[in-house]
């Protein structure tokens, strides 16, 4: 599962071939979280509040890039929540 991004402590992937609906992971220390890239949702997991936050301002951010690389399947680094 290919890293896209990665922002204080939180790494992001994304793996193709995976069920619907399009979605990217989520990963913080122990904790793991799947997020809807249509809605933003934390579909699956589990992730502390604030980590929770970051992960869906970055990916507001970048939600046509994911839906893009979702669609296409073809990765690209993204930049980090600064």
């Amino acid at each position: 599962m290919p890293e896209i991004a990665r922002f204080y402590g939180i790494i992001i992937k994304l793996f193709f071939g995976d069920h619907p609906p399009p979605h990217f992971h989520a990963v913080y220390g122990e904790y793991n979280a799947l997020f809807n890239i249509e809605t933003l949702e934390m579909i699956e997991g589990d992730l502390p509040q604030r980590a929770r936050k970051m992960v869906m301002e970055w990916a507001s951010m970048y939600q046509k890039d994911l839906m893009e690389m979702w669609e296409k399947q073809e990765f690209r680094k993204l930049p980090p929540l600064k």
